[in-house]
């Protein structure tokens, strides 16, 4: 580490006209060496975050070939064999307040509201929905203070939060997993652009289109109004601060591009569907662009928590893309035909590539002598287990991330039968200095601190 004297504190902006960028983790931030055993026990800060995938997986291509240390990923999971050292793949749990309960149909809807909730939603279509605080807005309450986003909820596919989505529950469950009290969803921001106006633009990012529009013609880029505190601050810092911020900053910009080529794309829409101003045609590119943005905001400290739902519940998104031309929902009711599971495993693998992507850039974004992989707990899952008999037991999920120290990954962990999964989110809590008795139908943690 370069020692140059200046020292930053770690919440510092390069501040400009109507925006605020923060900076990634420095040298500088550090405590200089004469202060350094004072501050040693400083923790690095846990990030935490959710990628949610809709009607459920072929489990029998999800499922992976031995226990412990000693496993082999399935076919679905092929994906991530470069980082299988990174991530736990965890069996067995279920989440029982997602059946129906005497409620009827609408296993859809109870999967996404209960998914980080663990609560059995109210049934209702009206405006008395109800179902409870969600693991993330647990997490984001606890440092509002210390963030400038309280959490990120990103989505890839937009659905309206009112009326009746499934069998008499409303909208609001199927297009919502985080839930910031029991009556208030937390619905998932579906455009790029918004989401990245709200990191890095001004406070007012709830500014009118016709005002955003004014501000966007002014100015190409956000980093050209910070350009001159930007140079002056790579005057002050040592060699390896100023590749990081040269490395950071390029990752905004390149983002920044990608969103202007996506408002700018006159690539031809189906007839029925409107151009979305700022989101990628191509879903993968789509995908790639919410888990990028992630990974910025976690790399400037911007948020903590983060959320991103690749596909709603119900999805009747089709994935040309892998050769699958049916709609997603229809196809996941495979009636055990051969040629609908072989569709559905290909979208199911298709999925898990995208988020082998995520992975990827986490370990390969240093936080401070970490990577922000090292840092941070990364849930990827679903509320349905096989969509064929909309079943809620022995739930796909993966958790990827050391978790500060604190995860043991490289395993494939089997859970006792009847396992909660909310007992994952109570030792999550835990890592995440938030201790809890219980959380959603809990029962207790999922395995001891040494096993997880």
């Amino acid at each position: 580490m370069i020692i140059t004297g200046k020292h930053l504190d770690r919440r510092t902006f390069l501040r400009g006209m109507g925006v605020a960028v923060a900076l990634p983790m420095l040298d500088a931030m550090k405590p200089a060496l004469a202060r350094g055993a004072a501050t040693a026990a400083t923790k690095p800060a846990t990030r935490l975050a959710f990628a949610y995938v809709p009607n459920g997986v072929t489990i029998k291509e999800w499922k992976p070939v031995g226990e412990g240390a000693d496993f082999q990923l399935s076919s679905i999971l092929k994906p991530l064999e470069s980082y299988k050292q990174d991530l736990m793949v965890l069996s067995g749990l279920d989440h029982h307040n997602a059946n129906a309960l005497g409620d009827g149909g609408g296993d859809h809807a109870r999967a996404g509201a209960c998914f980080l909730t663990g609560v059995h939603p109210k049934k209702t279509a009206g405006a008395d929905i109800q179902a409870a605080v969600s693991v993330d807005q647990l997490v984001a309450r606890k440092f509002d203070s210390v963030t400038r986003v309280p959490s990120l909820e990103l989505g890839c596919e937009d659905s309206r939060t009112v009326g009746n989505c499934d069998s008499g529950y409303s909208c609001a469950y199927t297009n919502s997993i985080s839930w910031r009290g029991p009556a208030t969803p937390m619905p998932p921001e579906t455009n790029p652009r918004v989401a990245f106006e709200r990191l890095f633009g001004d406070a007012d990012f709830n500014a009118s289109p016709e005002a955003r529009a004014r501000r966007q013609a002014q100015r190409r880029s956000i980093l050209d109004v910070v350009n001159g505190r930007t140079q002056k601050l790579m005057g002050e810092l040592g060699a390896s601060d100023k590749r990081k911020i040269d490395e950071y900053l390029t990752g905004i910009r390149e983002i920044e591009r990608r969103i202007q080529m996506a408002e700018n794309d006159n690539r031809s829409f189906t007839p029925d569907m409107e151009k979305p101003t700022g989101i990628p045609v191509a879903y993968a590119d789509y995908v790639k662009m919410m888990f990028d943005l992630q990974v910025l905001a976690f790399q400037a400290d911007l948020t903590r928590v983060s959320t991103l739902v690749l596909g709603r519940e119900g999805s009747v998104r089709t994935y040309s893309e892998v050769g699958v031309s049916d709609p997603h929902h229809p196809l996941s009711h495979h009636r055990n035909l051969a040629d609908n599971i072989d569709k559905l495993t290909k979208i199911n693998t298709f999925h898990v590539s995208l988020f082998a992507y995520f992975i990827d850039r986490l370990k390969n974004t240093k936080d401070g002598d970490a990577s922000l992989l090292d840092r941070s707990m990364i849930v990827y899952g679903s509320a349905i287990n096989d969509g064929n008999s909309h079943s809620h037991y022995d739930l796909p999920v993966i958790l990827a991330g050391r978790g500060n120290g604190q995860l043991k990954p490289g395993r494939h962990l089997v859970a006792p039968k009847s396992t909660p999964m909310t007992n994952l989110y109570v030792s999550m809590l835990e890592r995440m200095d938030l201790p809890v008795e219980k959380f959603g139908d809990s029962t207790g943690k999922l395995g001891t601190v040494a096993d997880l």
